[in-house]
């Protein structure tokens, strides 16, 4: 009969899991036996749990089905918390599995035991164990129905070492499909009320659950409308930035003519997103408190009652089957009188791609602008956290769903794993990730991960020394006063060589083009190290700037 270990192998198979990222440990010994020889699931061993959670979670988000991660007990379940909390808040369908002390060991202190119930109860949507091998098979069915329903989001499963040694004849249940709710026709006849009496409307997009299709369909029902179009933080592969009814992204950094369209704006129709404190700038320009503002919220979960948004008109549906009712709206019998409204704010837009020139012979705005003409249309950008990240998001013009993967929750490390799990889920795609040098290193051991399965990712590091954003808040509220924000870096080139890896330096801007043409070209994954400025700390201002405004009474 199959054991524990080969039910949960069939299980994941059935589910359409193709990759396993994982750290193997004694904890499923009998789950890595019964992969061996497997041709429809590869295991991916990775560096360091944290690298592998944030793997699975990059999985789900951009293949909208769960990605799943197996690690072992106590340090093993502790590592890989940080691509949880990514999945958390980014409502990605993910699934953690991990191997547990054998049953014997219930209720002792045995070798590396942990409470997962303790460590990821505020985090995952469902924590469970498995008591028994016979359980395997319902419990995995509805660990991905979980991920994948209402506000999407990950789920942890412990699994004793010896319930996967167990023997248990059981047939894995069918794929399970995520449930899609339609909105109801009288809510979107509520909401078009409400925008047939509106001056300055717009529309912001974003959440986890979307698609090319539903890019395309909330395309029609914006041009119909003549509507702004507005990207959450972190969302702007939601619609074509090329579009002329898109007007920009509501990230760090935003755009000032942008934060006052928001502020203005009569009614807002919120598509997926939970307008979370970044996109709202810190529940400033979008809060529903004001009688002026009308918020539409058109998301799964648009009626929870810990919303941080009053929303007027709450309507509970999927945002794919949303933007198709959208996209079936006809227009009123007269062309709504808001265009200016909308060319306004889209000429805003445009003004702000155009690069505010930064100090340094290594420019980010330069770097980006060359990613934007370079890369193709379906290229995968990833990113991680830092000030480096502003560049991307102010110049890149995204252009189709499934082209952005970047942690709304702001987590370093991030985009060496997620490059990992695009180009593994999408071979045939172009993937590049950017990083600064304190974002590379906290998950740059798993460069070798790529190496080992031969990926041809592009990873740019921007070096200036320093852990940027922070040193920036320092600069703003202790000018001069710089302490425990410089660092002292690696050789990136030779230690990326050494790795296996293609790598180049860049001191430059002229050097950027070929070098990243030759490792586009390169058979193995590539390193491009910037050497940037620290004083280029920011999309707007330098550290002379901040430190000439900053207030004298902040300084001790």
């Amino acid at each position: 009969m199959p054991t524990g270990g080969q039910i949960l192998v069939d299980c994941l198979t059935t589910e359409g899991v193709r990759h396993i990222f994982t750290v193997p440990g004694e904890s499923f010994i009998a789950a890595l036996d019964a992969l061996h020889g497997e041709t429809a699931i590869r295991p991916i061993t990775c560096r360091c749990e944290a690298a592998a959670a944030m793997m699975a979670e990059a999985t789900g988000k951009i293949t909208g089905r769960p990605g799943v991660a197996l690690v072992t007990r106590g340090p093993g379940a502790a590592n890989a918390v940080s691509g949880v909390y990514v999945a958390s808040q980014d409502a990605t369908p993910m699934v953690l599995i991990v191997g547990l002390p054998p049953r014997r060991m219930d209720g002792l202190p045995a070798f590396q035991s942990i409470d997962l119930d303790a460590l990821f109860g505020g985090l995952a949507k469902w924590v469970t164990r498995i008591s028994s091998a016979d359980k395997l098979s319902h419990t995995l069915a509805r660990a991905f129905r979980t991920a994948l329903s209402g506000r999407m989001g990950p789920v942890v499963i412990g699994i004793p070492e010896d319930v996967l040694s167990e023997e248990f004849q059981s047939q894995p249940a069918s794929r399970t499909a995520a449930v899609a709710i339609a909105p109801q026709a009288p809510a979107i006849d509520a909401m078009q009320t409400a925008l047939a009496s509106a001056e300055s409307p717009l529309v912001v997009i974003g959440g986890s659950e979307w698609s090319e299709e539903a890019a395309q369909n909330l395309a029609v029902f914006a041009d119909r409308f003549d509507l702004p179009v507005v990207a959450a933080f972190r969302r702007q592969d939601h619609f074509d930035n090329r579009h002329a009814c898109y007007v920009g992204h509501a990230g760090f950094a935003i755009d000032p003519s942008l934060a006052a369209g928001l502020k203005a704006a009569d009614v807002v129709i919120a598509v997926g997103t939970r307008l979370g404190d970044v996109t709202t700038q810190g529940f400033a320009l979008l809060s529903g408190a004001e009688p002026d503002q009308t918020i539409i919220h058109i998301a799964p979960d648009a009626d929870d009652p810990a919303s941080t948004v009053a929303a007027k008109l709450s309507i509970v549906a999927s945002p794919c089957l949303a933007a198709a009712a959208l996209a079936d709206l006809e227009l009123p019998s007269e062309r709504p009188p808001w265009g200016i409204w909308r060319r306004d704010l889209r000429a805003a837009y445009e003004a702000s791609l155009r690069p505010r020139p930064t100090p340094g012979d290594v420019q980010l705005e330069y770097v980006v602008a060359a990613l934007n003409t370079a890369l193709p249309e379906d290229a995968v950008l990833t990113n991680g956290a830092g000030n480096y990240a502003a560049f991307l998001q102010r110049y890149f013009v995204y252009k189709m769903y499934g082209t952005q993967l970047a942690p709304v929750s702001g987590t370093m490390g991030y985009g060496l794993p997620a490059a990992i799990a695009a180009k593994l889920a999408y071979p045939q795609r172009t993937v590049v990730a950017l990083a600064g040098d304190g974002c590379f290193q906290m998950t740059a051991s798993d460069l070798m991960t790529a190496v080992q399965y031969g990926l041809n990712i592009v990873i740019i590091i921007a070096n200036n020394a320093s852990l940027g954003t922070i040193r920036m808040h320092q600069e703003q509220r202790y000018p001069g006063r710089v302490i425990a924000t410089t660092l002292t870096n690696p050789d990136f080139v030779q230690w990326a060589e050494s790795c296996g890896a293609h790598a180049e330096r860049v001191t430059e801007n002229a050097q950027f083009i070929p070098a990243l043409q030759r490792a586009l070209a390169a058979d193995r994954p590539a390193v491009i190290e910037l050497i940037t400025e620290t004083e280029a700390i920011s999309v707007r201002e330098t550290i002379t700037a901040i430190r000439a405004r900053a207030p004298k009474s902040d300084t001790p």
